[in-house]
């Protein structure tokens, strides 16, 4: 199974290369401006985070949108990644009515998928001034927080899911959960 990250210039995006080799599995960093068909052979894709505001700015995002496009592998998006995707679907992104740095409770409202067998609510870390202020039309919300209500996503007919926090660091609890389950999508997807 290959499982490539999209690097959208965050702090934590070689974290998220790590949990995936932890978790044994073949991935590698590709900065976000490779051209699609280099990446092809992927069974899955991480989209990264990025630097604040960087959703919101088409060009620091490169060719995700293109990938959210041709793609036809599970996706999974981590806060800019998330804010991207979901914008780049139609939704609208803003200001965060509380930034959130630190650890947040989270509410989880959907349990297959990404959150399966994980407890109704747990602490993660966020770090993050802007957020997802209207989601796209063909997308549920499956988590939220007493401050941000999208703090994770999916699409109802694609393998494609948003998480405005960051599973990849230490301080989120059930992060490797989470990224476990993800691949175990990325595994059912796989002809």
């Amino acid at each position: 199974m290959k499982v490539y990250v999209v690097d959208n210039g965050s702090q934590w995006t070689h974290r998220e290369w790590r949990v995936l080799r932890y978790l044994k599995v073949e991935t590698k960093i590709v900065p976000n401006t490779t051209p699609f068909d280099e990446i092809s052979d992927a069974d899955g894709l991480v989209l990264s985070g990025g630097a604040p505001g960087g959703a919101c700015d088409a060009s620091a995002m490169g060719n995700n949108g293109v990938y959210l496009d041709r793609a036809d592998i599970p996706i999974l998006g981590v806060c800019a990644g998330m804010q991207f995707l979901c914008q780049h679907f139609g939704g609208e992104l803003g200001p965060g009515t509380v930034p959130e740095f630190g650890p947040v409770e989270l509410k989880v409202s959907g349990h297959g998928d990404l959150f399966k067998g994980l407890p109704d609510s747990f602490q993660v870390w966020a770090s993050h001034n802007d957020e997802v202020k209207r989601i796209p039309e063909g997308f549920e919300v499956t988590a939220s927080s007493s401050t941000c209500p999208h703090e994770a996503v999916r699409c109802i007919d694609r393998p494609i899911f948003g998480v405005q926090f960051h599973p990849e660091v230490e301080n989120t609890e059930h992060g490797v959960e989470i990224f476990q389950n993800f691949l175990e999508i990325v595994e059912s997807r796989r002809s």
